[in-house]
């Protein structure tokens, strides 16, 4: 077990300096975003975050409703982080020809909706689950 940690040990730090040298040269252009990223995580991101969880926690006060709008806010985060570089292209930079030129807004409205329409038929499916299950332990006494 010693030699197969010793071996990706190795091979992950060989990966690990492989990239190193191959981002040397473009790391005039890579060191803003390197360092802004993490920066802009830790100034506006996890405070946003953290202060949406706190809202959260007090106006949904059951678990099992809570983790699921948790799940929505989630994808939502995601499908805009994705979505960023496609919508916050400079109109001045020609288009990438891997990426067909496409309703980008159109198409994250869309996708946003989907997940919110999914988590809201899950809790409207739960809050009805629950109401039987409810008016049903109310009969049996």
């Amino acid at each position: 077990m010693r030699a197969v940690r010793l071996l990706l040990f190795v091979l992950g730090a060989a990966a690990t300096a492989y990239g190193g040298w191959l981002l040397l040269p473009q790391l005039g252009t890579a060191l803003p975003w390197l360092i802004g990223g993490p920066a802009l995580h830790d100034a506006l991101v996890a405070p946003l975050v953290g202060l949406v969880g706190l809202a959260l926690g007090r106006l949904v006060t059951d678990r099992r409703r809570r983790a699921w709008i948790a799940a929505g806010l989630l994808a939502s985060a995601t499908l805009l982080l994705i979505a960023v570089p496609l919508l916050w292209r400079p109109p001045s930079a020609p288009p990438n020809p891997g990426l067909p030129d496409r309703d980008y807004p159109l198409g994250l409205a869309v996708g946003l909706a989907v997940v919110w329409a999914a988590i809201a038929i899950v809790l409207v499916v739960a809050t009805a689950v629950d109401r039987r299950v409810t008016h049903r332990r109310s009969d049996s006494r």
